[in-house]
């Protein structure tokens, strides 16, 4: 096991995150340019793609890790019977969910029902699809819908704080389970469909295109809000969610609906909008 992962069993998650979100929001501006050129420069962030090049004109670096895109950098797949792949980043794994459990690497899985914090909402996905994209610290920081679908509820489960990156992947038994997260469940023409923001260390917040911020504030129990009666529908390819700090979304798909595209496997660099899966013919 790495130094790292060794650490982040023992470290105070919450302390560290607060603490990181201090930072992230400060208007100091020698703190605002040190974080946001340290980041550039060690993960080689591409800023030719942000709708805002200038790395002195965002007011915290929190504004320059959530920066948008130029309009066109990223498109959707033509193909109106793809899926879209939610976010930039790799792809950790993906595959089918066999007897309720999502695999997480070499030897390690967990159940859907773990992951969505809800045993009855995870029925829907048992012998479904998975799709487990990571985002780095490089990486745009909007999460955008893969189908277009009305959101039914959202619910926060606390948890650790354990880094994404692949060695904590290859070594934490449960990570995404174990992980800060919020699930934000969807329903579509085809049924229900799971979007899981999941937190990682030093990740100072989720936030929706909904409701704000969702994470924090921390809590200490499950907690579900039902947004059936809102009426708020996202299209295809519509931004729905942010992260703060790379961290990692779990897309999960029902049985029978589409086929994940199969050129698609673990440490793949992957871009919004491109196809993740493919609708079946009805």
């Amino acid at each position: 096991m790495s130094l790292l992962t060794t650490l982040t069993y023992a470290l105070p998650h919450r302390l560290l995150s607060s603490l990181a979100r201090s930072l992230a929001y400060s208007d100091s501006p020698r703190t605002r340019q040190w974080l946001i050129d340290t980041v550039t420069r060690r993960f080689g962030v591409d800023l030719s793609e942000a709708a805002e090049s200038d790395p002195r004109a965002y007011a915290t670096f929190n504004a320059f890790f959530t920066r948008a895109l130029k309009p066109g950098v990223r498109v959707p797949d033509p193909d109106p019977g793809a899926l879209l792949m939610p976010a930039d980043g790799r792809i950790s794994q993906c595959g089918q969910i066999e007897g309720g459990r999502i695999f997480q690497a070499k030897g390690r899985s967990f159940t859907a029902a773990e992951l969505l914090g809800n045993a009855a909402a995870a029925e829907p996905y048992a012998n479904g699809l998975f799709a487990t994209v990571y985002l780095s610290p490089k990486d745009y920081h909007r999460v955008h819908m893969p189908w277009t679908g009305r959101l039914r509820e959202t619910v926060h489960v606390p948890g650790r704080l354990f880094s994404v990156g692949p060695a904590a992947v290859a070594r934490v038994p449960r990570l995404f389970a174990r992980n800060e997260r919020l699930a934000c469940h969807f329903e579509t023409d085809f049924g229900p469909m799971a979007v899981v923001m999941v937190g990682a260390l030093l990740v100072s917040g989720v936030e929706t295109v909904w409701s704000g911020e969702e994470i924090p504030a921390y809590g200490d129990r499950i907690t579900t809000k039902n947004w059936t009666s809102d009426e708020i529908v996202l299209e295809r390819f519509e931004e729905m969610a942010r992260f703060n700090y790379g961290s990692t979304v779990v897309v999960l798909l029902p049985p029978g609906i589409a086929a994940l595209e199969p050129s698609l496997g673990p440490e793949q660099p992957v871009r919004l909008g491109q196809a993740l899966a493919r609708r079946l013919p009805a």
